[in-house]
């Protein structure tokens, strides 16, 4: 990825970037969307693709370019004008989602004697992958679901990995399954992925989820958190989306590709934009929804979105900051400072998909031990 610098708009359009998949997010002051409360969370197998609660697998890209920091020069000569705008308050709605789900959880619990159960399995001594599995073991215990984890060395085979997920696959008392990613380079996290049970697959990986979400007329049990959490926020502020252009900037199976595949359903008309595509800011322009998910730190310009849009920013990326004790800042996709200025609505970094996406895992778990066990 070439460095994000405020020199011309033709250096710009020369940027390239990877699609990989990240994630993030903490609050930024500034008027906060009022968001609405749609109810108890529910799913029925079978009907039309609501707006359930789902999850995902938290991702850091990282990069270590001394440029990425966000300019708080103008925007462009084209906005005159700098516009007011929201912020997508994504830790305020997953605490209400969270209270949603404990709720429907100490009913279950009442109803039948059984609390849904998730286990996760950890590879590697990665910090960041460590620290989101202690982070969905407390988020488990704070609204009722039994976690289970494994936790095993680098060097471990991919026989023992298999081991584990054919054993949670046959233990009635585990209704969702997490393998944290990345797995270490030895493993094909394909072969992995696949024998975790399509029943128990509540990151939503499984190709036959997957193959399902693509499908008009077909329901997949799980869709991938991230994604599914970024169309909840937009749902939970009343943000419309039919009829409306998006644009997906980043084309991962864990984010891009899925998170396109959502808006279609949701009538939207959607482009992908991705590191072959020619002219990406002209086709960011045109977006009343931007999704950026390509771990690119601040790669999003002012002068790529159009005044209004919406922008769900999905990228969590740790750049340089000498001022900052810790000696690095976190920031989106997308430059704040500038798209603030030009957006109508906008998640921070951190504080917005982030949190929505243990929020969705929680409810995957949720809506699979309802299944499993015949409740509404």
């Amino acid at each position: 990825m070439a460095a994000t610098t405020t020199s011309s708009m033709a250096l710009m359009k020369m940027m390239r970037f990877t699609d990989s998949s990240p994630s993030s997010t903490a609050a930024v002051s500034a008027r906060v969307l009022p968001f609405r409360n749609p109810g108890r969370l529910h799913f029925q197998l079978g009907s039309t693709f609501r707006r359930t609660i789902t999850t995902h697998r938290d991702s850091i890209s990282s990069s270590n370019s001394a440029t990425a920091f966000c300019c708080s020069s103008a925007v462009t000569a084209s906005v005159t004008a700098e516009s007011s705008f929201n912020v997508i308050d994504g830790k305020k709605v997953s605490k209400e989602i969270k209270e949603e789900i404990c709720a429907e959880i100490a009913e279950m619990k009442d109803a039948i004697g059984v609390v849904p159960g998730l286990a996760v399995i950890l590879v590697g001594e990665r910090k960041d992958s460590a620290t989101y599995v202690r982070n969905k073991k407390k988020a488990c215990e704070a609204v009722g679901i039994k976690s289970y984890e494994v936790c095993l060395p680098e060097n471990s085979t991919e026989e023992e990995v298999l081991k584990h997920i054919s054993s949670f696959n046959d233990d009635p008392s585990v209704h969702g399954i997490l393998v944290q990613l990345p797995l270490p380079s030895h493993m094909n996290e394909q072969n992995i992925l696949n024998a975790v049970c399509i029943e128990k697959d509540v990151d939503g990986f499984h190709p036959l989820n997957i193959g399902r979400l693509a499908m008009r007329g077909r329901e997949p049990l799980f869709v991938p958190c991230t994604p599914k959490g970024c169309i909840e926020l937009l749902h939970r502020y009343d943000i419309g989306i039919k009829g409306k252009r998006a644009v997906v900037i980043g084309r991962s199976n864990i984010v891009g590709m899925p998170a396109a595949l959502l808006l279609q359903r949701e009538d939207a008309t959607v482009s992908i934009v991705h590191s072959r595509t020619k002219d990406p800011e002209e086709i960011t322009k045109q977006a009343d929804i931007i999704i950026a998910a390509v771990g690119q730190p601040n790669m999003v310009r002012g002068s790529w979105i159009k005044p209004g849009a919406v922008i769900i920013d999905v990228g969590i990326n740790p750049v340089e900051d000498t001022t900052n004790p810790r000696g690095y800042r976190l920031v989106g996709d997308v430059c704040y400072e500038e798209a603030s200025k030009v957006a109508s609505a906008i998640t921070p970094v951190p504080g917005g998909v982030g949190p929505m996406t243990i929020a969705m895992l929680l409810s995957n778990t949720l809506i699979s031990a309802k299944r499993i066990h015949n409740l509404k």
